[in-house]
């Protein structure tokens, strides 16, 4: 999309958006689902949790999906959207532009801490690694995430590309960018040549599509993503809050008033076990990510005058130092 059709969009966006009421009454709120797949396997997976949401709250539960992870940011900034699962790197940008705050984590049913952005190749391939991806003779079609992904596009631009001052428009023939599923899909069908993906997204094409899952092979994986954070409107009542907190943090454990075991197989479909208490300092290994990502492509820009280069890498290398600063004194805390 380019950037006079963007611009449209956004203010139809906001002349539609903005009339809508917050959701401050308690009783509609509309939960934002990033496209990580399709949306009929997206509503598949999420309609038995919003139906226990809508039930134990008594709030309108509304799904909205959107094509794109900034669709769904775009309405949460907009006042259509007022509570989200997102990536950690969309999370970060409904937190600095949209008015969201992290208040729980997604926790893994598998008992992991997190998960792992992956390069994948179809199983026949003959690239065997990222140097041999990296080749850049632009003989290879490569697909990236999402822009607002955390796995399938930030983690892998910083810790592969921009940590070797390539960027992909340059090396590859041709870059796509899409949701895991399509990727993976596109990997397992020899569609492209490499693309990005992540560990979560593997295991459900594993489950629903073994036989594509067998066309795939992993060359690369990334350190730990923290799990993914659920951002509401910081506007959002206090009461109404409340009752949203309540609900996830009581959710498939003891303290539920409900059903345990059914909640723990209602959260079993998402790949998920019971969630847990976070806060927008979840970011800030994002917001460092991020930063050092900026910072391998400036260092590899021959456009800029070296005055100019060394004043802006200053700034980000003071950005990233305050970061850092901040995420020691959390993990002391």
């Amino acid at each position: 999309m380019n950037t006079t059709v963007k611009t449209l969009a956004a203010g139809l966006l906001a002349s539609t958006f903005v009339t809508g009421a917050y959701a401050q009454d308690g009783e509609t709120i509309n939960f934002g689902i990033i496209s990580t797949e399709s949306q009929s396997n997206l509503r598949k997976s999420w309609e038995p949790f919003l139906e226990a949401m809508e039930e134990k709250t008594g709030l309108d539960i509304q799904p909205f999906f959107a094509s794109d992870y900034a669709g769904v940011i775009e309405g949460m900034r907009f006042g259509k959207v007022h509570l989200a699962w997102y990536g950690n790197k969309s999370a970060m940008e409904a937190v600095d532009r949209a008015n969201g705050e992290v208040f729980v984590q997604t926790v893994a049913d598998t008992g992991e801490p997190g998960y792992w952005s992956v390069l994948i190749v179809p199983a026949d391939s003959p690239i065997q690694s990222v140097d041999d991806l990296l080749t850049c003779d632009k003989s290879l079609n490569f697909g990236l995430g999402d822009p607002n992904s955390t796995s399938g596009y930030l983690v892998p631009t910083t810790f592969v590309f921009a940590a070797e001052g390539i960027d992909p428009k340059e090396c590859f023939a041709n870059v796509t960018n899409a949701n895991h599923e399509t990727n993976a899909m596109a990997v397992a069908n020899g569609q492209v040549d490499a693309a990005t993906n992540n560990t979560e997204s593997l295991a459900l094409i594993k489950q629903n599509n073994p036989d594509a899952y067998a066309n795939i092979r992993e060359i690369w994986r990334s350190p730990l993503i923290p799990s993914d954070p659920i951002v509401w409107r910081t506007d959002l009542a206090d009461e109404t809050k409340e009752t949203i907190r309540e609900f996830f943090l009581t959710f498939g454990t003891e303290e539920s008033n409900g059903d345990v075991q059914a909640e723990k197989e209602v959260l079993g479909g998402l790949a998920w076990a019971p969630f847990r208490a976070s806060s927008n300092d979840q970011l800030l290994p994002i917001r460092i990510m991020e930063l050092t990502k900026e910072i391998g492509q400036l260092q590899a820009d021959t456009r800029l005058e070296a005055e100019e280069k060394a004043a802006r890498l200053e700034e980000l290398e003071a950005q990233k130092a305050e970061y850092e600063a901040q995420l020691v004194a959390v993990s002391q805390s």
